[in-house]
C-alpha cells in the first residue's frame, strides 16, 4: 500500500498520540509558537534547522526525515539555494549520500548552480568530509566538461585527492584520469598537484611517470622562486604556495634521484642528492624555511649513503644504520634499503636485523605513517621490504621466517591490490614451496584464494 504521509501529518499524529498542543511541541523543539503553528498550518516553509528541532522533540534521530524533505520541500520549480546549502551540508555531516545525489540532481538541472555546488564541496573538503565533496565535484565537472576551466581542472584535482586509497590500481587510475587536468590549474595550485601526481606514481613505481611530473614540478618551482623575488612584484598580491617554492623545487630533484637510483643509475642519483642537499642560496630565514633546509639536508645524508650502499660501498652501512637508528620515521625506508642491498651485494645483516626486531615485529602489526611520510608511502616500502626480507631468509635456508614474511607481503599486497608484488610473491612461493609446512600451505592457498575473489 502507498504512503502518503507526509512530515506535518507526522508531526500532527505525534502531538495527538503523545496529547501536545501546539505550545507545547514548540517548547520541547525550543521554538516560537508562532513559527510553529506556520509551519504546521502550511504558512510557512520549514527550514532543515527547524525540522532537525521538531525531529529531536519527537524523539527521532537527526535525519530521520531527510528523504522525505527532498521531496516535500526542495523538488520546486525554483530550487532555493538558502534552504539546499544547510541541507546538503547536514546531510554530509550525516553521510547521507542517496539525499546529497537526490538534490544536487534537482539543482543540475538548473543553470547557474555549479559556482554555488563548488564552493559548498571546497568547504566539505577542508572539513574531511570526502564522499560528500566527491559527489557535488563529480557533478560540476560534468557540467563544465566542454569548458576549459580553472573549476573544472580544480574538480578534477579534488577527486584524484579524495580518490586515493589503499586500493593501488585505483589510485593509479585516479592519476592517470587527473594527470591531463594539471596543467589549467593555477599556477600555485600546479606545485601541490605535481607533488601528489609525483608521488603516486612514486608510490606505484611508475619511474618513467615521476620522472615526467618532478621535471616539471622543478621548472615550475624555480619560475616562482624568482617571482618571489622579484622586488617589482607587489608580494601581497602573490598568492601562497602550500609549502615554499624553494622546497618543491627540492623536492623535484629527490625524487629524481629516486629514479635514477630505481634504474640503477647511482652516480647521477647522487648528483640530484648534492643538487638538493646545497640550500645555500634560499637566503629566507624565517622558522619555516629553516625547517625545511634542515629536513632536505636530513634527506639528503641519508640518501647519499643509500646510494653509496646500493653501488657497493658497503664501508657505509655502519653509519647508515646509525643515521636512521636515531629517526624513528627512517626506521622503516632505512631497514628496506639494507635488506635491499644486502641481497644485491649478499651481505649478512643478521645483527641489524636483531638490533631492530622490536621495530620490525611492530611493522608485521601494523605499519603506520610517521612524521612527513604518507600511508601510501609506508604500505609500498612495507611490501617492499617484507618481500626482500623473504628472499633474504630464502637464501640462508631459512624457510620459517622467509615463509612468515612472504605471507606477510602477500596478504598486504592483495588488500592493496598490488598485482605486481602479488605476482612476485607467487613466483618467490613456487621456488621453494617443497619447504612450505603444511600451515603454510594452507595459509597460502587461502590467501590466493582472496586474491581470486578479487579478480572475480
Amino acid at each position: 500500500m502507498y504512503n502518503s504521509t507526509t512530515i506535518l501529518t507526522e508531526i500532527m499524529k505525534h502531538m495527538k498520540d503523545h496529547d501536545l498542543i501546539l505550545s507545547d511541541l514548540a517548547r520541547e523543539a525550543g521554538m516560537n509558537p508562532g513559527t510553529m503553528s506556520s509551519i504546521i498550518n502550511g504558512n510557512r516553509t520549514l527550514s532543515v534547522d527547524q525540522l532537525d528541532r521538531i525531529t529531536k522533540a519527537m524523539g527521532h534521530p537527526v535525519g530521520y526525515y531527510y528523504e522525505r524533505y527532498v521531496s516535500e520541500y526542495l523538488a520546486e520549480a525554483n530550487p532555493n539555494w538558502r534552504r539546499m546549502s544547510p541541507f546538503l551540508h547536514n546531510c554530509a555531516r550525516l553521510n547521507k549520500l542517496d539525499c546529497i545525489h537526490e538534490v544536487v540532481n534537482l539543482l543540475m538541472d538548473k543553470l547557474g548552480y555549479s559556482e554555488s555546488l563548488f564552493e559548498l564541496a571546497e568547504e566539505l573538503f577542508h572539513e574531511k568530509m570526502y564522499q560528500a565533496a566527491a559527489i557535488l565535484y563529480e557533478n560540476v565537472a560534468v557540467s563544465e566538461k566542454k569548458q576549459y576551466s580553472e573549476r573544472l581542472a580544480m574538480c578534477q584535482y579534488r577527486l584524484f585527492q579524495t580518490r586515493q586509497g589503499d586500493n593501488q590500481e585505483k589510485n593509479y587510475e585516479a592519476a592517470v584520469q587527473f594527470e591531463i587536468y594539471v596543467e589549467r590549474l593555477d599556477e600555485i595550485d600546479q606545485l601541490e598537484a605535481l607533488k601528489d601526481l609525483a608521488n603516486t606514481y612514486r608510490s606505484l613505481r611508475k619511474w618513467d611517470k615521476v620522472e615526467l611530473f618532478a621535471k616539471a614540478l622543478g621548472d615550475k618551482a624555480k619560475i616562482q622562486y624568482k617571482l618571489e623575488q622579484d622586488h617589482d612584484v607587489k608580494k601581497e598580491n602573490l598568492k601562497k604556495p602550500v609549502s615554499p617554492s624553494f622546497a618543491y623545487w627540492a623536492f623535484s630533484h629527490l625524487l629524481r634521484a629516486e629514479v635514477c637510483e630505481a634504474h640503477k643509475d647511482y652516480e647521477k642519483a647522487l648528483q640530484h642528492t648534492y643538487t638538493y642537499a646545497d640550500l645555500s642560496w634560499v637566503k629566507e630565514t624565517d622558522e619555516i624555511t629553516l625547517e625545511w633546509k634542515k629536513r632536505y639536508k636530513e634527506w639528503s645524508e641519508a640518501n647519499t649513503y643509500v646510494n653509496k650502499l646500493h653501488a657497493g660501498e658497503v664501508g657505509v652501512l655502519a653509519d647508515y644504520v646509525a643515521f636512521f637508528s636515531s629517526r624513528k620515521e627512517e626506521t622503516l625506508p632505512g631497514l628496506d634499503n639494507v635488506i635491499e642491498a644486502a641481497n644485491r651485494h649478499h651481505l649478512n645483516v643478521d645483527n641489524i636485523l636483531k638490533q631492530f626486531e622490536t621495530e620490525i615485529l611492530a611493522l608485521l602489526d601494523k605499519p603506520e605513517c610517521v612524521g612527513v611520510y604518507n600511508q601510501h608511502f609506508i604500505i609500498e616500502r612495507y611490501v617492499h621490504f617484507t618481500c626482500e626480507l623473504a628472499v633474504y631468509y630464502f637464501n640462508k635456508s631459512n624457510f620459517a621466517d622467509g615463509f612468515t614474511f612472504l605471507l606477510n607481503c602477500l596478504e598486504k599486497s592483495t588488500l592493496i591490490n598490488n598485482k605486481s608484488y602479488i605476482i612476485k610473491c607467487m613466483r618467490l612461493y613456487e621456488s621453494y614451496q617443497e619447504y612450505a609446512s603444511t600451515d603454510t600451505k594452507t595459509a597460502y592457498r587461502n590467501l590466493i584464494n582472496e586474491v581470486d575473489k578479487d579478480e572475480t
